[in-house]
């Protein structure tokens, strides 16, 4: 099927998401969207599956006109979408989730569920790989949940197939899967529009790359430009893909974790035992697969869940039985992976959201009243150092763009005095400029003194950031190496085995191979350690 875009214009009062977009998408073919977070590129899918209505130009399917009053007709012109926030019901089946709304009966109110099983075993089978029909979606990992997605788009003889932003909440193992697919839904004539600002991906998979930028399509480029080249058409100026920083200046000790122990609600040890070091001056990566003890880790450092056994110090105070409150009080800023429902409170001004933690203290408060000019300067100020790009302060923060609902996040933790700043998966979701100011950002609170812990399952961030490298894998602490560390090494800790025993694989397989043949990424070479949990990422 042959899809054109011509001239799609949607607004939204006055602002302009979609100006007069072109696009062609060929039978089978793989049509890359870059754009940074709010360029457009999910209104433009929204519009072409019928969840928006253009207020200008035409859809045109096998050079026929179509007009959607809704997703169903979408799907019935043999359109599908698999959104970046699942559309599934948690507590049902996947193969209850496959038909819901189109159920087959094999009696009056009797779902006809062996064929449904069926169709998920076979379309699964297609595409060459498995999936229990009988699994609850509520116990599935988020890769294996986007593979139900994408069965379900295709049980409803989807021919042109939108992946919005489809990496943002994956590992690498389950990205390098989903590359996987896609080659084979091409090869079945399957056309995918995949929307994203990964330039890795984009350039490992498209045919043929769309840019844009401010709601406009700015530009095409071919799969063979660089990086480099792709992130200046994005956001329209040259962007500095590594991190600049200068060599740390550690001193004293910002936090201390000394054999902490943290259980599940079922009693299952996720942390065990970890002791790790946080100096002032440094950053320090916490890496590996998600879903490996990482978040229980930083949440224990926050006090938002109990520790079953250890001992937390900051600045050399034992903090171990405060309550959030007091950690954020004596010096603890807290960047969460999730920042739609930890960072922030989407239904609240950008205003109230940067001084959620303060509303108490003065001068943001006094007597029990808020003081509202005051909160309205910190505001103005803070949107414009942190670049947030936004019409007015008044706005919802749950309308702006993943990238500015980080600054907003960012903002707030580091216009405090801190002694540490934790940030877990910063820059999940974020296009190549926010990207490059977070990291500036983080670089800037290192070089001011405080001390820095950042989650991230990304190698090249956390190559690029940390001045120590901390691997976990199954709930324990593999080792703690120097940033500069090779990525083979890394990519085997994370798999569980310890350093030196990693260093003299990674030693072995150099002298096999030869540098000029270690193109492949070791991280994405070991299989991850199951994990029932893994958190969904907005970035829109």
């Amino acid at each position: 099927m042959k899809l054109e875009l011509r001239g799609i214009t949607k607004k939204f009062g006055d602002f302009v998401a979609n100006d007069s977009i072109d696009m062609v998408v060929e039978p089978g073919e793989i049509h890359a969207i870059l754009g940074e977070n709010g360029a457009g590129k999910s209104t433009l899918m929204n519009v072409l599956y019928g969840l928006y209505t253009p207020d200008g130009g035409e859809i045109v399917l096998d050079e026929q006109p179509v007009t959607f009053s809704g997703p169903g007709e979408a799907m019935a012109a043999g359109i599908g979408m698999v959104h970046q926030h699942f559309m599934l019901v948690p507590v049902f089946t996947v193969a209850e989730n496959i038909v819901l709304g189109q159920e087959r009966l094999r009696g009056p109110g009797l779902l006809d569920l062996d064929a449904a099983r069926s169709l998920v075993r076979e379309t699964a089978a297609s595409l060459g790989f498995d999936l229990d029909p009988d699994a609850r979606i509520e116990d599935l990992s988020v890769g294996a949940q986007q593979r139900v997605e994408i069965v379900k788009a295709l049980s409803r003889q989807a021919e042109v197939l939108i992946l919005d932003e489809p990496t943002a909440v994956l590992t690498p193992q389950e990205t390098d899967e989903l590359i996987q697919i896609m080659g084979r839904l091409k090869d079945a004539g399957t056309s995918i529009i995949f929307i994203t600002h990964k330039l890795r991906e984009v350039r490992a998979v498209a045919d043929a790359i769309t840019i844009i930028r401010l709601g406009k399509v700015v530009g095409s480029a071919d799969p063979s430009a660089t990086e480099t080249e792709l992130a200046s058409l994005m956001v329209g100026r040259s962007v500095n893909l590594g991190v600049d920083k200068q060599p740390a200046q550690p001193s004293g000790t910002a936090l201390s974790v000394r054999g902490l122990t943290v259980l599940d609600p079922n009693g299952v040890e996720v942390v065990k035992d970890v002791s790790l070091d946080v100096r002032r001056g440094e950053i320090v990566a916490l890496a590996g697969v998600q879903g490996n003890g990482q978040t229980e880790l930083t949440e224990a450092i926050l006090g938002v869940g109990p520790s079953h056994a250890g001992v937390i110090e900051l600045d050399g105070t034992d903090i171990s039985r405060l309550g959030v409150r007091a950690r954020l009080d004596s010096g603890l800023g807290f960047v969460p992976e999730d920042r739609t429902t930890s960072g922030i409170v989407a239904d609240l001004s950008i205003t109230e959201n940067l001084v959620l933690d303060l509303v108490g203290t003065s001068p943001y408060s006094s007597f029990g009243s808020l003081n509202v000019n005051f909160l309205r300067e910190n505001a103005r100020h803070r949107v414009e150092e942190f670049d947030v790009r936004t019409t007015s302060i008044d706005r919802p923060v749950g309308t702006l763009s993943g990238g500015n609902q980080q600054k907003v996040v960012l903002a707030r933790e580091l216009s405090r005095d801190l002694t540490l700043l934790v940030a877990s998966q910063p820059t999940r979701g974020l296009d190549v400029g926010s990207i490059e100011f977070v990291h500036k950002r983080i670089v800037a609170e290192r070089d001011r003194g405080a001390g820095v812990l950042i989650v991230s399952t990304e190698l090249d961030e956390v190559l690029a950031l940390a001045d120590r490298i901390a691997v976990m894998c199954g709930g324990l602490l593999v080792g703690v190496v120097d940033g500069g560390e090779d990525r083979d090494v890394l990519g085997l800790m994370m798999a569980g085995v310890p350093v030196h025993e990693a260093r003299a694989q990674a030693a072995d397989h150099h002298t096999v191979l030869g540098e000029a043949d270690l193109d492949v990424d070791p991280a994405t070479a070991v299989e991850p350690v199951p994990h029932p949990v893994q958190d969904q990422e907005e970035g829109r």
